[in-house]
């Protein structure tokens, strides 16, 4: 656990923002030792090294992502996607198979399921969806903080649902991942991206599974899937690999070198740490809301803050300097450990002008 003071000076030393920055919702800012990881990784191909550390970097990542989500390495998958990894999840349910989400969730935690075309998609109220798992519900899939207004599902609950009903469950944990604490190993399934709050570039995604796989079929496996990919990247794979990474796509070898780092600094600050701050941030914010006048969508303890009503302001906002979303007519504010009281502060300041 590091100390408030040594907290910042760590932030200070990898963070240097041109604008006053709250959209990691949509995106991350790269710490500076990223960047240095992906100049250093670009150097190897354009001087023609040996790619030897990036292949490093791969085990690595999967390694600290491991640690963050509390699972054993060889349940983690590295992908290109939480749309594909969704996919390979759709792809093992039999005709039929009743998959319970949450209204407006993520298209890429909902879509890969609506065009199978013969599956049963129900959708409820986010705050509905553990009361409304039923026998023969096969699968539960959300996002464990919403992307459009941060709400936070109730995870406990929805786990104990799914178990009492026999059904699998599904999270995905990009708009969490990094801030919030996990326990992957609760859930049958987990995804999550790299380049939200986890601070790494685009191109890579995790996947966690069960020890046993889940009943998941690897549809999408090329030559890192299998046990000794060096020795079967020609024909068929005769043996996949016996951990998850026979889940694995063809690595992102670039961003996977800038990610290591990035997982590096959430591990050096500490989870518990950043959703700290990040939560003070965001309540910062609720207060001033409420002083001026404004109400979020409720969404008690979340990094991010959606108000209703406001969305049509952000381009004089990113004009001022000022960068955050809008999102179906609502503004969103979205508050990582590089953020500061005085960013909440002038952005208080500009919604009350």
């Amino acid at each position: 656990m590091e100390t408030t003071e040594t907290f910042e000076r760590i932030v200070r030393a990898e963070f240097t923002p041109k604008s006053t920055y709250l959209n990691t919702a949509s995106n991350s800012l790269l710490p500076a030792r990223t960047v240095a990881a992906l100049q250093e990784a670009a150097l190897l191909r354009a001087e023609g090294r040996p790619l030897t550390p990036l292949y490093e970097d791969v085990e690595a990542c999967r390694a600290a992502y491991a640690r963050l989500a509390g699972v054993p390495a060889g349940r983690v998958a590295l992908g290109a996607s939480v749309a594909a990894h969704t996919g390979v999840i759709a792809a093992s349910l039999p005709a039929g198979a009743e998959v319970l989400t949450a209204d407006d969730d993520f298209t890429s935690v909902l879509n890969p399921f609506h065009v199978r075309g013969d599956l049963l998609v129900r959708t409820v109220p986010l705050e509905r969806i553990a009361e409304s798992v039923r026998p023969g519900t096969a699968l539960v899939a959300v996002s464990a903080a919403q992307s459009a207004d941060g709400r936070i599902a109730d995870l406990p609950a929805l786990r104990a649902a799914a178990r009492a009903h026999g059904a699998r469950t599904y999270v995905d944990f990009s708009q969490a991942a990094g801030w919030l604490p996990m326990d992957a190993g609760a859930y049958d399934f987990t995804a999550s991206v790299s380049f939200k709050w986890l601070m790494g570039p685009h191109g890579t995604a995790f996947l966690t599974v069960p020890e046993d796989f889940g009943g998941l079929r690897p549809v999408l496996a090329g030559w890192t899937a299998g046990e000794r990919p060096w020795e079967s990247c020609y024909g068929p794979v005769d043996e996949l690999a016996l951990s998850a990474r026979r889940f694995d796509l063809t690595h992102a070898l670039f961003t996977l070198a800038g990610l290591r780092r990035s997982l590096d600094l959430v591990e050096e600050l500490g989870v518990s740490a950043i959703h700290a701050h990040d939560v003070a941030l965001a309540d910062r914010f609720r207060t001033g809301l409420a002083d001026l006048g404004h109400k979020p969508v409720p969404a008690p303890g979340s990094a991010i803050v959606s108000v209703p009503g406001l969305g049509s302001r952000q381009p004089e906002l990113s004009e001022a300097g000022i960068e955050i979303s809008d999102r179906a007519g609502n503004l969103r504010a979205s508050f990582h450990l590089y953020n500061t009281t005085a960013d909440v502060d002038r952005l208080l300041d500009a919604l009350s002008g």
